[in-house]
């Protein structure tokens, strides 16, 4: 595994780069050994963060973790991505796609599905033009953290979405 470190507000101490090495080379044996781990390490006042970002063919693996420790976070998002992979194999791991991206013993390994995915309400509503400003306003009005939306400006369906700090995201097809 291939790890590529940067610090946002933080200098990377050889320390630092040792123990996100050490912690999430745990979860080496579940990738191909050319699969590379991106790793974002910032602090914000009390807030120490770790951001892990792991692309395998097909998937995103992703987690962040904050705490006001940066080696607890560091622990924090090892187990919580070791928790991903177990829980979701059958759905990462496509025998026939992508386990390529995943290392033998990972692939043929049977973990316990601790609970499956289940789409227990859907809903239809009429989705009519608007600006993304508007589909904000929107979402606000209806207290949701998401709104999907037809853009009235590349008259194709988008979402917007609430992010922390009172800010907006958008999400357009490519």
């Amino acid at each position: 595994m291939r790890f590529i470190i940067a610090g946002r507000n933080l200098e990377v101490t050889p320390g630092l780069r040792a123990a996100v090495e050490e912690k999430i080379g745990k979860l080496e044996k579940y990738f191909h050994p050319d699969t590379e781990a991106h790793v974002t390490l910032s602090v914000e006042k009390e807030r120490q963060k770790i951001e892990v970002t792991i692309p395998v063919k097909g998937n995103i693996i992703r987690s962040e973790q904050v705490s006001s420790d940066m080696y607890v976070s560091i622990d924090l998002v090892e187990e919580i991505i070791e928790r991903q992979l177990k829980k979701y194999k059958t759905k990462i791991v496509d025998k026939h796609k992508n386990a390529g991206s995943f290392s033998k013993m990972f692939v043929e390994n049977d973990y316990m599905d601790d609970e499956e995915v289940k789409i227990v309400r859907a809903k239809k509503f009429g989705v009519k033009p608007m600006y993304p400003e508007d589909a904000c306003v929107q979402m606000e009005l209806l207290g949701h953290n998401f709104f999907v939306f037809h853009n009235a400006e590349t008259d194709q369906v988008n979402v917007v979405y609430k992010r922390k700090g009172d800010t907006y995201g958008l999400i357009e097809p490519e």
